[in-house]
């Protein structure tokens, strides 16, 4: 069929035409909107779940939601290499900036216009990146001006707060990837959502990350299990997989058969993502305006081709030869979570030996503790790449450095 009409879209973090099985959370995040503009306590979420389930895309579209409640939003995405204070600086000084502009000024926009002024010079001599912001106003002197975000960031988020509760809206931070912060960081944007939340301000976040995320928030701050709630974000049920399959066919007038469904759904587990490149790769090859079961044989060729080519080698890439090696020992185990001491006794080592490999593989967010003392990999079908790459008898994923 003429790919230029096709509805399916399996780029990382693009919304499909179809975002089923995540209805509830989404209305459940209307109600947190709503009631943090009232004036009342509400909690907002911090999605986990492996990669490939539509954590981004989950975000993106709340974030839809709260500018058409009329909030104020940024959506960064946390960077291993850069600390949060520096990452977040610019958007709130785009927000603060926002609220200036709204109407007559009042005195909680221009104090928040101070203490961002402080924030930012703080920032900016207790760091090592290179930034200035510009504000035609003096700094708030002795508040958010440390550089010590544990202490600056409630001081700064509480004047945005209460700058944007003057002009009767509201502010939605969306954070992804919320794994790579240190836990200091972390620990600093708890400590600010807990002061939003005891003064009443109409500040929410909404985050999302890893499975591992729940226990290093847990780790960071033990009271933010009562900021948030910790929605985890799985495969998709099987009608919800036929929602996503066949209604973006049916609008284009296509029919994406009962059977072709079955299989797209047998292959991919019912992982969002791999339900996007499926459905795409079937599109492609299929004849006339129907999908057929044999249309999706076609289409698995070139999906895995193409998430060997990226997905997958770009992950495998990043591993040393004994985190390789200890992945391809999980893969052999087969599918699901294993114990760390079958890992190392398919290594032929002690638990011990491999146990910093296996921290760094966490850090890295390759492999995630399911339970305690268990290993799974954050990357749906993972382990058949890996046993695909052994039965080839060469490396797929090699790269040039």
């Amino acid at each position: 069929m003429d790919p230029v009409r096709n509805p399916y879209v399996p780029g990382a973090g693009a919304s499909p035409p179809e975002l089923a099985g995540r209805e509830d959370l989404f209305t459940q995040a209307g109600i947190v909107l709503q009631r943090a503009l009232g004036g009342k306590s509400a909690r907002g979420f911090i999605a986990t779940g492996l990669r490939g389930v539509g954590k981004t895309v989950v975000l993106a579209r709340v974030e839809q939601l709260a500018q058409s409640a009329g909030y104020l939003t940024c959506f960064v995405e946390a960077q291993e290499e850069k600390p949060l204070g520096a990452t977040l600086a610019p958007y709130l000084r785009r927000m603060m900036l926002e609220l200036d502009r709204l109407g007559a000024v009042t005195e909680q926009v221009k104090r928040g216009l101070r203490v961002l002024k402080s924030f930012a010079a703080g920032l900016r001599i207790h760091s090592d990146f290179g930034f200035s912001i510009a504000l035609d106003v003096e700094p708030e002197r002795g508040t958010a001006d440390t550089g010590d975000l544990a202490m600056d960031l409630p001081d700064m988020i509480s004047a945005l707060g209460h700058a944007a509760q003057s002009r009767h809206t509201g502010v939605a931070l969306f954070i992804d990837e919320i794994q790579n912060l240190p836990e200091a960081d972390l620990a600093a944007l708890i400590m600010a959502m807990h002061r939003v939340m005891r003064e009443g301000l109409p500040v929410v976040l909404m985050g999302a990350g890893l499975p591992h995320l729940v226990s290093m928030i847990g780790r960071a701050k033990s009271y933010a299990e009562r900021l948030f709630e910790f929605p985890v974000l799985g495969p998709l049920a099987p009608a919800e997989c036929e929602d996503a399959l066949r209604t973006p066919a049916e609008r284009a007038g296509v029919d994406f058969t009962p059977e072709a469904v079955a299989e797209v759904v047998r292959i991919t587990r019912g992982y969002p993502y791999f339900l996007q490149e499926w459905a795409y790769h079937a599109w492609n090859v299929a004849h006339g305006d129907r999908i057929l079961a044999g249309d999706i044989q076609v289409a698995t060729e070139v999906s895995l081709t193409s998430l060997d080519g990226g997905f997958f080698r770009m992950r495998y890439a990043r591993l040393t030869p004994r985190e390789r090696e200890y992945c391809q020992a999980m893969a052999e185990l087969g599918a699901g979570s294993h114990r760390s001491a079958e890992v190392a006794g398919r290594m032929g080592v002690r638990t011990q030996v491999v146990a910093p490999v296996r921290a760094t593989l966490v850090r890295k967010g390759m492999i995630y503790s399911p339970r305690r003392g268990e290993t799974a990999f954050t990357v749906p079908l993972f382990e058949n790449y890996l046993h695909r790459i052994r039965t080839m008898g060469a490396d797929l994923a090699d790269t040039d450095d």
